[in-house]
């Protein structure tokens, strides 16, 4: 099994920065693209905001192009989201995934969550 670890949430003011970090641990070498997924309330549909495969090819949802950069450390088994002039719309939990990523598209990995870390931006 893939254990997956967020961190680097936060409160933070509206054209803020701030960066998150997921690390995978545990059987992870069947892992082939990681993505941060968010959760703008408990209601809602997890939206994928960014995956990026081992082989270094990136996607971003349309609302995030040239905010947010996700990037990794394969030697520290780490992912990071870099988000930029964050606006009040991006408040949500972000979690991250595990998965597979084929022709463009990411497949979330079956239970491969992180436990969700919660980011807030105020107006």
């Amino acid at each position: 099994q893939v254990q997956l670890v967020e961190s680097g949430g936060g409160l933070v003011q509206a054209g803020g920065s701030l960066k998150l970090s997921c690390t995978a641990s545990g059987r992870t070498y069947g892992v082939n693209a990681m993505a941060w997924f968010r959760q703008a309330m408990p209601s809602s549909e997890r939206e994928l905001v960014a995956a990026l495969s081992n082989d270094g090819e990136a996607m971003y949802t349309d609302s995030v192009k040239g905010r947010f950069t996700m990037s990794r450390d394969s030697a520290k088994n780490t992912v990071t989201l870099q988000m930029n002039s964050l606006k009040p719309e991006d408040t949500a939990v972000y979690y991250c995934s595990a998965g597979d990523y084929y022709e463009g598209e990411y497949f979330p990995g079956a239970g491969l969550w992180g436990q969700g870390t919660q980011v807030t931006v105020s107006s």
